[in-house]
């Protein structure tokens, strides 16, 4: 028999029963849905995470107390480490001989207000002039401070999105005094909007000099200091290096301790994020797994049935001709088009369900055409394994024994 000839009469078996056929798909509609959604919403966590939640560029890294902590342990030998404070960052800037640029950040939360507006907990970031450089913070209109007037502790200040749009909703903000913890400062840049990530918005920010924030809240403040390293990204691990050099010297840490301080780069952050991924989505494969696996049974039993009803039609096809593989092909391709059919609706529903996640949550999802592509492919895998013996034992019938079957 011809192809064309085979899939007309598989495809005319799939849809003489189709109640019979929906409920036999629905494991492997669920499985391929769940897989579908998953891996929507990890594909969009792992997009966002590399474009939104860490933008230093690959040349930056940051040198910190504590780090990326992923266990109880972790955070334990963070506690033991001194808070890196302006005089380390002071020796940094004069030792370091492998930076291009180095950068310092505190931060705290205030109430800033102007005129009759306020908006609580803002996250006020106290940075050296260059970390515009070194974050690549990109502004809308106005300018970022200077070096000269962080050393000067001006009360000036570049604000988010957010802060312009609930206190500055119909006016330019450039040039206009709002009031940050009760202290008037001048504003003289706004920056691009950033958005949210996972629901946490990103605009809710001002920056004004560190020292002006040193004067203002407190100067035994604990910072992170941002470095460029000289060289582009392959002089990272040098520049990593020496700045462990430099604080293991001036902590005079003994040779058998641990670093008195820790790295965080974009590659760490992406490192440890793949890492919680891959077993959230080995897990939620598993259990996807299982019901592909229950969709399997239910198709080989239901393609088993199918041979029993259709033993006269397969005597009757050997006896007119029809050789044992064309039986064969027949019922592969009849459990292949079937599977296909709740591969479909599979992606269908993942595809719908990532949709209403990425609508109605803040987590992000990413619905990509490969990954349609695998849901169709695994599906169809699914039925063609599953109807592999019942296909078999067709082939295997003999014209005579099937034409006398009632």
């Amino acid at each position: 028999m011809l192809i064309g000839e085979l899939l007309r009469v598989a495809w005319k078996a799939v849809t003489a029963h189709k109640l019979r056929s929906f409920l036999t798909l629905l494991g492997v509609i669920i499985g391929v849905m769940t897989v579908v959604a998953v891996v929507a919403v990890i594909t969009g966590l792992n997009n966002y995470v590399a474009t939104k939640i860490f933008t230093l560029s690959p040349d930056v890294y940051v040198v910190t107390r504590w780090g990326i902590i992923t266990s109880h342990e972790g955070f334990l030998e963070a506690l033991k480490r001194k808070p890196i404070k302006k005089p380390d960052y002071d020796q940094v800037v004069r030792l370091a001989r492998l930076a291009e640029k180095i950068g310092a950040q505190s931060g705290t939360l205030q109430l800033v207000k102007y005129a009759n507006h306020r908006l609580s907990d803002v996250q006020i970031q106290g940075t050296t002039a260059n970390m515009s450089e070194i974050r690549n913070l990109d502004l809308e209109s106005g300018r970022f401070f200077t070096e000269m007037e962080n050393e000067h502790r001006a009360l000036v200040a570049v604000i988010g999105s957010d802060v312009r749009e609930e206190l500055f909703p119909r006016v330019d903000p450039i040039g206009r005094t709002l009031a940050i913890g009760g202290i008037s400062f001048e504003i003289i840049g706004l920056l691009m909007k950033q958005g949210s990530v996972l629901g946490q918005s990103q605009d809710n920010v001002a920056y004004i000099p560190r020292e002006t924030l040193c004067k203002v809240w407190g100067a035994n403040r604990q910072l992170g200091i941002y470095v460029q390293a000289k060289g582009g990204v392959p002089g990272v691990p040098a520049s990593m290096d020496e700045i462990r050099t430099i604080f293991r010297a001036i902590r005079h840490t003994d040779p058998k301790a641990p670093d008195p301080v820790v790295f965080v780069n974009a590659d760490a952050v992406q490192v440890v994020w793949k890492a919680i991924t891959a077993a959230a989505f080995a897990l939620l494969v598993f259990i996807s797994g299982i019901s592909l696996v229950v969709g399997a049974i239910v198709i080989a039993n239901i393609m088993l049935v199918s041979v029993i009803e259709r033993t006269k039609e397969i005597g009757l096809r050997l006896a007119v001709g029809a050789r044992k593989r064309d039986v064969l092909f027949q019922f592969l391709l009849e459990a292949g088009l079937l599977a296909l059919g709740g591969g479909c609706l599979g992606v269908f529903f993942g595809w719908l369900i990532a949709l209403c996640v990425d609508a109605f949550t803040p987590l992000p999802t990413l619905v990509t055409p490969g990954l349609i592509v695998s849901g169709l492919v695994l599906a169809t895998l699914t039925g063609v394994i599953a109807g592999v013996f019942p296909a078999i034992k067709a082939s295997r019938l003999t014209p005579i024994e099937a034409l006398r079957y009632e």
